[in-house]
């Protein structure tokens, strides 16, 4: 009999956060099919023990942590708790996220505290909790699912983009941290717009029914650049064209990439039918489509989508060129 090849990640834990839709889903998935431990975490019990079964039948060993990252104990509970269940955790995956889109001023101020307090605090919190253990052990790789967000600013998303900027600054202190521990890794991802079902669980103050923009990217495909960065530690990944186009036109042209998308977001609430505002899973677990995919604002071919986008791409580049106030935006 030959002997059969093990997986990539047979015997290893992963922890992965926000697993319960969406990229955490599509990425516990990726791991079981890896061969990986995997221990859960999400706000929402019903969908995340939904997520686990499905990755059970994928071979994996799962347990489930129903966990709200925002609140510390939480997170060092979760912890805990997949300490007893493996005895160490090699990667942690930091996706758990929240988003409010409207204006800045007519978004409730408590909404716009969660934000961050999901955002940014429950990576950190993750941060510091998984940390000691990565030290104890003298390895471990943390991963940041942060978005193109953290350097390029989404319009009419104040908080949601302070939270991604602000992961990225803590992302690369904890880089300088453990440059002194060779094999503890600190990364981070910075995907662009992805065709996840995350953006149907956004609160809603804009008026106008939202969906993933294009250019947008098929969550498992972002899902294997994580399993990937995980096998191969990279301090930052940019899994998409779009990402790191949109990087480059925005350190060229700051003040005309704000001023555009503005005005883009500005007409498109304009014109919308006014729908009424939602908290979304700001507040509370997310509900409705708990899939990994969600909708689309147009249905493209992929062929379609990547000429258009490079049509905009191309059209504001040429645009601020030829202007010749690009020095006066700011």
């Amino acid at each position: 009999m030959k002997n059969q090849r093990k997986p990539p990640f047979f015997g290893e834990t992963v922890v992965i956060t926000g697993a319960s839709s969406g990229i955490g889903k599509a990425t516990a998935e990726a791991f079981a099919e890896q061969g990986a431990d995997l221990i859960l975490a999400a706000r929402g019990e019903k969908a995340l023990n939904e997520t686990a079964e499905i990755c059970r039948k994928l071979g994996a060993n799962v347990l489930a942590v129903p966990t709200d990252t925002s609140v510390a104990k939480d997170v060092q509970h979760l912890v805990d708790e997949a300490i007893e269940f493996s005895g160490k955790i090699d990667y942690w995956v930091n996706n758990a996220g929240v988003m409010a889109l409207g204006r800045f001023e007519e978004i409730p101020q408590e909404v716009t505290e969660q934000v961050i307090k999901t955002n940014l605090l429950g990576y950190m919190y993750s941060a510091h909790a998984v940390l000691p253990v990565f030290k104890k052990q003298k390895r471990g790789v943390l991963i940041n699912n942060v978005s193109i967000a953290g350097w390029v600013p989404a319009p009419y998303s104040a908080a949601y983009t302070a939270s991604k900027f602000g992961i990225r600054g803590m992302v690369e202190t904890l880089q300088g941290e453990v440059s002194d521990f060779p094999d503890i890794h600190i990364c981070a991802l910075y995907p662009g717009f992805q065709k996840s079902s995350g953006i149907e669980h956004a609160a809603n103050y804009s008026g106008m029914s939202i969906g993933t923009p294009y250019p947008s990217f098929d969550p498992r495909k972002l899902a294997a650049s994580i399993v990937k960065t995980a096998k191969n530690p990279v301090a930052a990944n940019y899994p998409d064209w779009s990402a790191i186009v949109f990087k480059n036109l925005y350190e060229m042209f700051p003040g005309a990439i704000r001023h555009l998308s503005s005005a883009g977001m500005r007409l498109a609430i304009r014109k919308s039918r006014k729908d009424e505002n939602t908290i979304g899973n700001v507040l509370q677990p997310s509900q409705g489509n708990m899939e990994i995919h969600g909708k689309t604002v147009f249905s493209l071919s992929s062929k379609t989508v990547i000429r258009a986008g490079a049509g905009i791409i191309a059209a504001i580049a040429l645009g601020v060129l030829f202007s010749g106030k690009t020095k006066k935006i700011v």
